[in-house]
């Protein structure tokens, strides 16, 4: 063994003793899935790997994604020999006033996104990939660690897939297969030929070698930077618990520090330790300077009662983005004809990636390209279908991402497609995740300022956008803020607050002009935005109507606009509010018909107005 390999081994074991040494000080944590990987880490951190301790974020550094989160204690290990902080800080893991977390998170300045839920990482790197292959036209290449037993979720394969369709070679995927899972041995165990056709069969180069072989994987990593027109797949045969006497590949070990039984193998790692160095490898790309500064690069242009879509003015929206700044991407899982995305792909095509029909990847990606500054990435599908990414947002929110949804097509005034393709339960799920602001324009000219307000602010956001044509509502030069309401009808003689948002705000409209031919006025307010929500405006608006409220919404009662509101005026009890929903599973129907027997409609608040 040479010089280099002899270093490697050494300092792989070095990771093993901080990863022992670190868990058994929290008395929490994954040592054996850290040992199985101590070699790979070894060698991508001292042979590989081109960063920068100064900046660990260097956008023309290499990026590393654990996606199996829970090895993290070999991670931060990692980092700490390369002499980013002192290793005595690993003994801080998981405690309270530590970003030495129990799974990564960006707290940490090495840590591009939060992992831990298992199977998202690829997707993530894949976008990073993307960037750096056809954005930032740089040489950085992007390695994402994958434990085998993640690999059964179905996102890992559609990031294999996606990387394949856009030959991302300068994308390297680890497989740890180290057999066991967490409550007993993996699916596969180590059945290296079956991992190695399924990774030829999604369009991956495979190499399988012993990933506790350091000249065997220098070999394979030198080989992965060599291969154009695809990407790699290394996968690595392991054990976990590697180098645990007593403890190496067997169950039962999972998520437990070694505790007493780590002595011994700790004084053995130690009497083994020789403490050589090296030095990581500096940053060598270079990307251009990125200025994320966007807006609209001409204000709406619309006549008072034109009607169209919302989803439609989302792709016109996009497209000023566009001209004022090349870093805003578009998105899409095989819907830009009915999200309208497809009009900025036909206006930037380079600035235009389809994801096809894999919400799951679509997100991930777009988490990929707004790491390190380099994007605004715009995520776009139909409402209901996000929920299938879920997870992925939540994590999103954990990654501190810069990344902004729009979803199309909801409610039940989408009409005939029916329940399956209705959205009714999305505005719940984005007002769960921490930070994300929730639009919901009503009208072109409030969409075009959504859209621009969601670029402007770094974070997560989510426009909501309907089917049918609405009709323009707000004068061109109206000025939108985030969390700050409108008031579109108002007298003196107000006799009851209705809150509107969508479709759901002409029915409100419908409702005053034939209230007002009885003699009841009635304010009508659109929200603009769900969260934040404007509570001062609801708050002295309900006080001026005599403390009454109606709310209506096309979404299900649970978690939406009725929620929200209700949580504003649950400190006033002299408040009285109705709230009108979606409380069944709907049908098939024409648009307004849906809307009138789901009680919605301009008929419902006009019999909720009187029941006052």
């Amino acid at each position: 063994m040479g010089k280099k390999e002899t270093a490697l081994v050494d300092i792989a074991n070095r990771l093993r003793i901080h990863s022992i040494e670190s868990t058994n000080a929290s008395k929490s944590g994954h040592p054996t899935s850290c040992a199985s990987m101590a070699e790979i880490m070894s060698v991508l951190f001292f042979d590989v790997m081109r960063y920068s301790l100064k900046e660990p974020r260097h956008p023309a550094s290499d990026r590393l994604i654990l996606s199996k989160g829970h090895a993290a204690p070999i991670l931060y290990a990692a980092w700490a020999e390369a002499g980013l902080f002192p290793t005595s800080e690993l003994l801080n893991l998981r405690k309270i006033d530590s970003d030495l977390e129990g799974h990564p998170t960006p707290r940490l300045n090495f840590i591009d996104v939060a992992t831990g839920s298992l199977g998202q990482g690829l997707s993530v790197a894949a976008g990073m990939a993307y960037m750096g292959k056809y954005v930032d036209k740089s040489d950085f290449r992007t390695y994402c660690l994958i434990g085998d037993g993640e690999s059964a979720e179905g996102s890992i394969w559609e990031a294999m897939s996606f990387a394949s369709i856009y030959k991302l070679d300068n994308l390297c995927a680890i497989f740890d297969i180290n057999r066991l899972g967490q409550s007993e041995p993996a699916a596969l165990q180590h059945s290296m030929e079956i991992y190695e056709a399924r990774a030829r069969a999604f369009g991956f180069e495979p190499l399988v070698v012993d990933g506790h072989d350091v000249a065997s994987l220098v070999d394979a990593f030198a080989k992965a930077e060599t291969i154009k027109g695809r990407p790699t797949a290394i996968i690595a045969k392991t054990f976990k618990g590697k180098g645990f006497t007593n403890i190496e590949d067997k169950v039962n070990w999972h998520g437990k520090p070694l505790g007493d039984h780590g002595a011994s193998i700790l004084a053995q790692l130690k009497s083994d330790n020789q403490n050589i160095k090296l030095e990581p490898k500096p940053t060598t790309s270079s990307v251009p300077q990125v200025d994320l500064t966007v807006r609209l690069n001409e204000p709406p242009n619309y006549k008072i009662g034109d009607k169209i879509a919302t989803r439609q003015v989302y792709g016109t929206a996009l497209v000023k983005l566009g001209k004022t700044n090349e870093r805003v991407i578009a998105l899409d899982g095989d819907t830009k004809n009915s999200t309208f995305s497809e009009t900025y792909k036909k206006e930037f095509p380079s600035r235009f990636i389809e994801c096809y029909i894999a919400e799951q990847n679509l997100v991930g990606v777009g988490i990929g390209l707004g790491c390190r500054k380099r994007a605004i990435p715009f995520v776009s599908t139909f409402a209901c279908f996000m929920s299938r990414a879920f997870d992925q947002i939540r994590m999103g929110a954990i990654s501190q991402a810069n990344i902004k949804f729009c979803g199309s097509h909801c409610g039940v005034s989408i009409g005939e497609d029916g329940p399956s393709q209705m959205a009714l339960e999305d505005l719940a799920m984005f007002r769960s995740i921490p930070g994300c602001n929730v639009f919901y324009p009503c009208d072109a000219v409030s969409t075009e300022r959504a859209v621009e307000l969601a670029a402007q602010h770094v974070g997560i956001d989510f426009i909501r956008t309907s089917r049918p044509a609405t009709a323009v509502i707000y004068p061109n030069d109206t000025v939108f803020a985030v969390g700050k309401a409108h008031i579109l009808k108002k007298s003196a003689s107000d006799q009851c607050l209705v809150i509107g948002a969508g479709v759901t705000l002409y029915e409100a409209l419908a409702a005053a002009e034939t209230l007002s031919n009885s003699g009841t006025n009635i304010r009508v307010m659109d929200l603009f935005t769900i969260k934040p929500i404007d509570a001062q405006a609801i708050l002295e608006n309900a006080k001026q109507c005599g403390n009454k409220v109606i709310v209506v919404e096309d979404h299900y009662p649970e978690g939406g606009i009725g929620e929200a509101v209700a949580s504003v005026i649950a400190s006033q009890p002299n408040i009285v509010m109705r709230h009108l929903a979606v409380r069944e599973v709907p049908r098939s129907g024409p648009p307004q018909v849906l809307i009138e027997k789901y009680g919605i409609s301009a008929t419902a608040i006009v019999k909720a107005v009187k029941s006052f």
